[in-house]
């Protein structure tokens, strides 16, 4: 698709936004590795996107939703097709709820750290969880992200979906099936927006809590090194890390792509590492913790391309 040049006229006439063909995947996940991807789009507003991913769906051309690319690793030989960033659709208000409550109204690309920090403003209590977990509202939402007993699915009001009709519509509550790091939705389904219900608390004891979840994570996560956050789900009865560090994996390296020493369920990049060196250490730690535990360690993260 990439070398296609009537593809390239027919987006460009479908988006204001930002186009880029053949860019590096690294220059944009978090781990910083991944190989061209044929075309990257950033649609400026809901309906730039719902014309787009229409004419993608016309065109046949395979395509996938990002958000800040984080717990994503995109393959060195890159993705053929398009990425759709929703970066731009990062929207974020506020409206009253009525019975101590409060709705934070964001777009799928509004970091999360944004509406941590809106609802510290507001006093608004329930997402403290949240604090510290890198990426945006859409991935968060679509993985049902969670930390210190606390989930996405347990506040989310309602989700604006783009479907694979195109039509547009909102799905309540009781209309989601939350799972761990999982929300059923839908194939080709598109999150657009996500509406939180918060309650009115004290704004000092939200804040210290934040500040206190923060603290945590950077005493026990690898921020030094690009990563992609936890790489593996854990399994109901013991932590990832913890059957990763019992395996005698802590540390261990294949190229650049290290292990943490700090946190057995992240892997870093060192400096140079490559999705290939990501991907055969996954499979080296998936196989080591099998023999000496038998959990079958799932990844959390998203891996695609070729």
């Amino acid at each position: 698709m990439s070398g296609d040049e009537t593809l390239r006229r027919e987006l460009r006439r479908r988006m204001a936004g930002e186009i880029l063909f053949a860019e590096p995947a690294g220059r944009h996940t978090s781990i910083s590795v991944g190989g061209p991807v044929d075309a990257l789009l950033f649609p400026e507003d809901e309906a730039e996107l719902r014309a787009v991913v229409g004419f993608l769906r016309e065109a046949r051309i395979p395509f996938l939703p990002v958000g800040n690319w984080t717990n994503l690793i995109v393959r060195d030989g890159g993705y053929r097709g398009a990425l759709v960033s929703l970066a731009r659709i990062a929207g974020l208000s506020c409206r009253d709820a009525g019975e101590g409550g409060l709705l934070l109204l964001a777009g799928a690309g509004c970091p999360l750290a944004e509406l941590v920090n809106r609802a510290i403003r507001e006093a608004a209590a329930g997402m403290e969880f949240c604090a510290g977990i890198p990426g945006s509202v859409g991935g968060a939402v679509r993985m049902n992200a969670g930390a210190y007993g606390g989930e996405i699915g347990h506040v989310v009001e309602s989700v604006r979906l783009l479907d694979a009709s195109g039509e547009i519509r909102d799905t309540p509550r009781e209309g989601l099936r939350f799972s761990y790091r999982n929300l059923d939705l839908p194939a080709e389904s598109t999150i657009i927006s996500a509406a939180f219900r918060l309650r009115r608390g004290e704004r000092e004891k939200i804040a210290g809590r934040v500040r206190e979840l923060i603290g945590m994570r950077r005493e026990k996560h690898p921020l030094a090194y690009p990563n992609a956050g936890s790489i593996f789900k854990n399994p109901r009865d013991c932590p990832a890390g913890r059957l990763i560090e019992a395996a005698g994996l802590k540390g261990r390296r294949i190229g650049d792509a290290q292990v943490s020493e700090k946190h057995g369920n992240f892997i870093v990049n060192r400096g140079a590492a490559t999705a290939t060196d990501l991907l055969r250490l996954i499979a080296l730690i998936q196989e080591r913790v099998l023999e000496k535990s038998g959990h079958a360690l799932e990844t959390e993260v998203k891996i695609i391309g070729e």
